[in-house]
């Protein structure tokens, strides 16, 4: 078997770089050893964040770190077995935080979360997936009037800054758009400029067909059994079929990558964010009209199609300990008091992996120290915002086009010594 370009990875990212180097003209074999999204794209919040300019930091107010280092919190848990391997990456991680450089970070990001929804439009028409997405955004509510106001006022910023559109809620607003509500809350936000997506898998599949009747192929492999054919196409990979090779590879893998960046020689400074989710069904006919963040509490709610998925914050572990959905436990247990859950409708937590760099951006662009291979991973919260965007400014720069963004700021060489 042979292509033009082979993808590792068939998430929201390897499957948009596909479909842009297939529209394009290349023969595109899209390698994975489960389904399209069936990974980190599977399980989120369902979300295409044009607000989210600034990356997830980490806090510099002590209040914040007393409160996480307790380890008994919804929006972030650790395993202590796992601090003396994470502790060089999160050290990093909190310096990129500090607010200058994470001013700096954020106008580097911003446009490629510009283009996020428009990126994903592109696709979803293309795919004919319209019926899986709404154009209402999102809201978070506040039981503080503290942290109402202080979020009020970075909204505002944002809004000056990156032209991001949101609107203030009252009490009373709230109360009208989700009256099934049961918590005393002081206000709300609602980013009016997102998209959400009523089954991210749903929406994964849609795109892989749209792939397929471009030609593409999904083949089953591990992405671990590639090497640089030095006589011949380039690269090549083992799968149940027989090996394929092709002229040019693409690492899409998410919290994989290394499993091939460091076969090749490369020492990315990769870590994850484990999350979980679970989804259930409503009592007392309760309907959640919103996708709602309870920005106290650190848990999202948000009404799919499989009933109302709750999702938590981040976990730090290492990418395939055992599951400890223990923010799960805590979430459900504040989100009942909250919204009239009903009984849980999946049989087992769901778990998935961020990829994450510890300066909050991905890595897009040319290997340094290979012909031929191309990265796509890092990032982090918002791959499912970004997938799009990544792989049409990737395919761009394979064929030596001028690029929808500026992937300077992204490239991978910025972690190679």
């Amino acid at each position: 078997m042979e292509a033009d370009v082979i993808v590792l990875g068939a998430g929201i990212v390897g499957l948009s770089t596909a479909i842009h180097l297939a529209r394009r003209g290349k023969s595109v074999a899209l390698v994975d050893r489960r389904g399209a999204g069936e990974e980190t794209s599977y399980g989120n919040a369902g979300l295409i964040q044009r607000e989210g300019v600034y990356p997830y930091g980490f806090p510099h107010d002590f209040g914040a770190l007393f409160r996480y280092a307790l380890n008994n919190t919804i929006d972030a848990h650790y395993h202590f077995s796992a601090l003396p391997s994470l502790v060089p990456f999160l050290a990093r991680y909190w310096w990129n935080s500090g607010f200058t450089r994470h001013q700096h970070i954020a106008r580097l990001y911003a446009p490629l979360i510009e283009n996020s929804i428009s990126e994903h439009s592109d696709l979803i028409t293309a795919s004919g997936a319209d019926h899986l997405i709404r154009k209402d955004g999102w809201m978070k509510v506040f039981r503080s009037e503290a942290e109402r106001d202080a979020a009020y006022a970075d909204a505002d910023k944002l809004s000056a800054d990156f032209g991001v559109n949101h609107q203030k809620l009252s009490t009373a607003e709230l109360q009208t758009a989700e009256p099934a509500i049961r918590a005393s809350l002081t206000g709300g936000l609602r980013w009016t400029d997102p998209w959400s997506i009523l089954d991210p898998e749903s929406l994964n599949k849609a795109y892989l067909a749209y792939f397929q009747s471009l030609g593409g192929r999904l083949v089953g492999g591990d992405a671990a059994t590639i090497e640089q054919v030095m006589s011949g196409p380039g690269w090549r990979i083992a799968t149940p079929d027989g090996p394929l090779t092709g002229r040019e590879v693409v690492v899409a893998l998410g919290p994989w990558a290394d499993s091939v960046t460091r076969k090749l020689g490369y020492r990315f400074p990769l870590a994850v964010k484990r999350g979980y989710h679970m989804h259930y069904g409503t009592r007392d006919n309760a309907t959640l009209n919103n996708w709602v963040l309870d920005a106290e509490r650190g848990y999202f709610l948000a009404p799919m199609q499989r009933g109302i998925r709750l999702t938590t914050g981040a976990e730090f572990a290492k990418r395939d300990a055992p599951k400890t959905p223990v923010q799960l436990e805590r979430a459900e247990k504040v989100a009942r008091d909250f919204f009239p859950l009903g009984d849980r409708r999946d049989e087992e937590p769901w778990m998935g992996a961020r990829p994450c760099t510890p300066d909050m951006m991905p890595l897009i662009g040319k290997a340094p120290r290979h012909d031929g291979l191309w990265f796509a991973f890092g990032h982090a919260h918002h791959g499912m915002t970004l997938g799009p965007v990544t792989g049409r400014a990737l395919a761009e720069a394979m064929l030596g086009e001028k690029t929808v963004v500026d992937l300077a700021p992204y490239r991978p060489s910025r972690f190679v010594a």
